[in-house]
């Protein structure tokens, strides 16, 4: 199984290709939606990892797929300039995802 990079930025892209995942640099809502459909299509790829940036165009699209494919794993990851995700990010998420308060 293969990595596939989903990026808005060149420098992110030369860095994963320097550590041998593929990808493609997108930055309109149809390019991306284009470039996930592509790499769902492709049963070689195992994750995918798409900057948070272009995470936030296609968020119900991202949850689709998290709910209803095993496989491809879909990672939102940083761009170079950080995260753009708040302190208590990963407690909202548990929240919401089992109702549990933390």
């Amino acid at each position: 199984m293969k990595m596939y990079l989903i990026s808005d930025n060149i420098d992110t892209k030369t860095g994963m290709r320097l550590a041998g995942v593929d990808g493609v640099v997108v930055h309109e809502l149809e390019e991306v939606k284009n470039a996930l459909s592509t790499a769902l299509k492709n049963s070689d790829i195992g994750i995918i990892l798409i900057t948070e940036k272009l995470g936030k165009l296609i968020e119900e699209e991202i949850k689709e797929i998290k709910l209803n494919y095993q496989i491809p794993l879909i990672v939102e990851i940083p761009d170079r300039h950080g995260t753009g995700r708040t302190p208590d990010s990963i407690t909202k998420y548990v929240r919401e995802a089992i109702g549990l308060r933390i």
